[in-house]
């Protein structure tokens, strides 16, 4: 009995031992949403944010074959750099911005990763980091871990959740240091032309703002290409591009990206990867350099076209079933708003799933701007989705005759 005691006030103390910082980042409200879901049955996923494709089977032939040739070891901190010569080719192929891949391109594991680094080889305390939301939720807690004050900047439906100028400027302080993008947006969907780009670069310039814009949706736009903050005129050396393999190619398990930028910024990088992680996993890298190859680059363009299906039917479904949502014009999500209904994001999504076993994400859980939309995801089958949508309409029917 008094072992028992012992360990139960051991464990009870423990968290004692944790940072502030630590005991202070919330949980991922998307997590812990889905935390619900796996305790039910015949529930319809509409929530993460991955593709339902399977990697390519040439792409992970190619990981089967660097490891049938006894590929196995370290390879360069930075990546190998046949890799970085590809990512370098692909970037200037396909979004007009070069780089040196010797000492310009950094293999990492996942965007994740390279934002890491980024904001801890950019923050000293104090420094303020600017974040048009809605947003990719690990923006923020990764400015708090790395002793950073993310700073909201909220964009608007009416606006297709485009980042204004305006708006930027406004946010902006002496201790303003680094400016987060993330077009195309999960989780709205929303995009920038080169257009809306010019001015955000003049504000950009203007107060010496160094910029990280992260690219993973790149090539999921609809209609209009994208276009990097990078290749707008005077931009290039105060960005940093951050993308990767997970969205495009379908391949999220492999934790396949890379940061491109000034050698300056990249170098910084480098040395807090060599003694964080050392390298990206040699037999991913193999399965990345086959990625970019023209039958990848096949591959990814028959996916995408797949998504461009599937978000014009999830579009026209939820207006017709009466939920008024923007165009969503790259990514693979749409973000209808829910106001109409008079519930929260939260209370939509929780009763959503328990009286209709649809699982979505709250909007609230993406920054200023979420509250009164829902993330709904279309990275999975058109049978999928319409059941999905037949469901979501009878929901939102029942709680319109209520």
């Amino acid at each position: 009995m008094i072992k028992d005691e012992v360990t139960s006030n051991h464990r009870q103390s423990m968290a004692e031992y944790l940072s502030p910082l630590a005991r202070s980042i919330k949980p991922s409200g998307i997590r812990r949403f889905f935390d619900l879901v796996s305790t039910r049955k015949d529930v319809i996923t509409l929530g993460v944010g991955e593709p339902d494709f399977v990697t390519p089977w040439h792409v992970r032939d190619a990981a089967v074959y660097a490891l049938e040739k006894g590929k196995t070891q370290y390879t360069s901190n930075a990546g190998m750099p046949e890799l970085r010569e590809a990512i370098g080719q692909y970037l200037n192929d396909s979004f007009a911005v070069s780089y040196n891949p010797a000492n310009e391109v950094l293999v990492t594991v996942g965007g994740s990763e390279a934002i890491d680094l980024a904001l801890r080889a950019l923050i000293s305390p104090g420094d303020e980091i600017l974040i048009p939301e809605p947003c990719y939720i690990s923006y923020s807690p990764i400015t708090t871990l790395s002793g950073g004050k993310a700073v909201g900047i909220e964009t608007f439906a009416k606006d297709n959740f485009k980042l204004k100028a305006e708006s930027l400027r406004a946010a902006i302080t002496p201790k303003s240091k680094v400016l987060i993008l993330c077009y195309p947006s999960n989780p709205t969907g929303g995009i920038m032309t080169y257009e809306d780009w010019l001015p955000i670069a003049k504000v950009v310039e203007e107060n010496d703002l160094i910029v990280i814009s992260d690219e993973i949706y790149a090539e999921l736009t609809y209609g209009a290409k994208h276009v990097s903050f990078a290749a707008i005129p005077g931009m290039k050396d105060r960005t940093l591009l951050v993308s990767g393999f997970s969205k495009a190619f379908a391949m999220t398990g492999w934790r396949m990206g890379y940061a491109c930028g000034h050698q300056d910024l990249i170098g910084a990088m480098l040395k807090i990867h060599q003694y964080t992680v050392m390298c990206a996993p040699i037999m991913a890298q193999y399965a990345a350099l086959e990625a970019l190859t023209p039958h990848g680059l096949e591959e990814k363009d028959r996916m995408m076209e797949s998504y461009n299906q599937r978000r014009r039917l999830v579009v026209k479904g939820f207006r017709e079933i009466g939920l008024e949502c923007h165009e969503p014009e790259g990514a693979f999500y749409a973000f209808p708003s829910i106001v109409s209904t008079g519930l929260t994001s939260e209370q939509f999504a929780q009763r959503l799933l328990e009286e209709g076993n649809v699982a979505a994400v709250p909007g609230d859980v993406f920054g200023l701007g979420g509250e009164g939309h829902l993330r709904c995801s279309y990275a999975t089958s058109v049978a999928q989705l319409t059941e999905a949508l037949d469901r979501i309409g009878q929901f939102v029917r029942k709680l319109n005759q209520g």
